[in-house]
């Protein structure tokens, strides 16, 4: 192969890797009562207007309890949580649940809502999304 071949198949995968990626966003949720209504809303928002993008919400500490079975907003009990997240789940969202601060508060991973994953710590799963898989970071 040429030097100018090679280059022009680099040019050209290089192009297309880019045409090919897809955004990614973590959303870091660390106080339920304050961020879980509006982050579900824009996690919906966002989903509705960019639909192909990879989105994780890690919870850690009282960013866990929306995603606790049955859990409501504290402001507006009309608002139950679980049906909003199984909603974000059905297009793609994925919610990952900090096992550290399962372990401070004494919880057990069957307390929370069916769509809910695990991950060993939040802080170093938004942590590693963010610097080994170049997600972008939304706190809401």
């Amino acid at each position: 192969m040429t030097p100018r071949a090679f280059i022009a198949t680099a040019l050209l995968t290089f192009s297309l890797s880019g045409a090919l990626a897809q955004d990614k966003v973590v959303y870091h949720f660390d106080n339920s009562d304050t961020q879980a209504t509006a982050g579900l809303r824009t996690l919906r928002n966002y989903v509705d207007t960019a639909p192909g993008t990879q989105i994780i919400a890690v919870a850690l500490g009282d960013g866990v309890n929306f995603l606790m079975e049955g859990a409501k907003d504290k402001k507006n009990p009309n608002i139950e949580y679980g049906p909003l997240i199984s909603d974000l789940v059905a297009k793609g969202v994925k919610f990952e649940v900090c096992e550290l601060t399962l372990k401070a508060l004494n919880l057990k991973k069957e307390q929370f809502v069916m769509d809910a994953g695990f991950t060993p710590s939040g802080v170093v799963r938004i942590g590693q999304l963010q610097f080994r898989e170049h997600y972008g970071y939304i706190k809401p």
